[in-house]
């Protein structure tokens, strides 16, 4: 049998049902310990040892030492990027599962995807900036013009230190809930630092969803008109 593309060992990575959970509970952007991986995979400490020594050897994963402690994140924002358009497929598709509950009412609202702002107000400020004519389109990718370079100055953002990293400013990734794009890059996760920084926003204990202050909403709303 001919040998397939390359893409068929990284699907299979992904597509264990296991590691499939461990890398959906990654994306909020925060690294996890072996035992807590095993915990959102319901899966023993031992099968998620060896499940964790696949991914990291399949380089979608990286590990990371504090102390006596290991703890593992995606590998970087590609990883990220796929994982988000995956559930997007699956979501579009009928393949997701069932969400109910205002648990998940937060999480489409606003959360976190790899330290950036997904769900519905990740939509709404992608569109605004693109709108106000801070993102635009060239050749097929996003980038930031010179007014979106001021407002960012203006909010606090340092562009200069973004431009100074090697992954891209502004990048376009598939909002799996709202199937519509939302702010990744250094840009987008400088943004939702930036919300955490002023006090519109907080990340919700032992979850990616992202909760908006009465203040922030306002404020939110007056920054980023529709």
């Amino acid at each position: 049998m001919k040998e397939g593309p390359p893409i068929a060992h990284i699907a299979t990575l992904i597509g264990d049902p296991a590691r499939a959970n461990m890398l959906g509970a990654l994306m909020s952007g925060k690294a996890l310990t072996a035992t807590e991986l095993a915990n959102e995979a319901q899966i023993t400490r031992q099968t998620a040892s060896a499940h964790l020594k696949k991914l990291t050897e399949g380089q979608l994963l990286i590990q990371r030492h504090q102390g006596r402690h290991k703890y593992y994140a995606l590998a970087n924002e590609e990883v990220a990027l796929t994982i988000a358009g995956l559930m997007g497929l699956a979501d579009l598709t009928g393949q997701s599962r069932t969400r109910t509950g205002p648990k998940d009412e937060a999480l489409r609202t606003a959360r976190a995807c790899y330290n950036h702002l997904a769900g519905e107000k990740g939509v709404w400020l992608y569109e605004s900036l693109c709108k106000q004519g801070h993102l635009d389109h060239k050749d097929g990718a996003l980038y930031l013009t010179d007014n979106g370079r001021a407002f960012a100055l203006a909010f606090g953002i340092d562009i200069d230190e973004l431009d100074a990293k090697s992954s891209a400013i502004c990048r376009e990734c598939l909002d799996w809930s709202a199937r519509r794009s939302h702010l990744a890059g250094s840009l987008g996760r400088a943004f939702l630092t930036r919300f955490e920084e002023i006090g519109w926003a907080y990340r919700a204990p032992n979850s990616r969803a992202v909760i908006f202050t009465p203040r922030g909403n306002r404020e939110f709303a007056n920054h980023f008109p529709r």
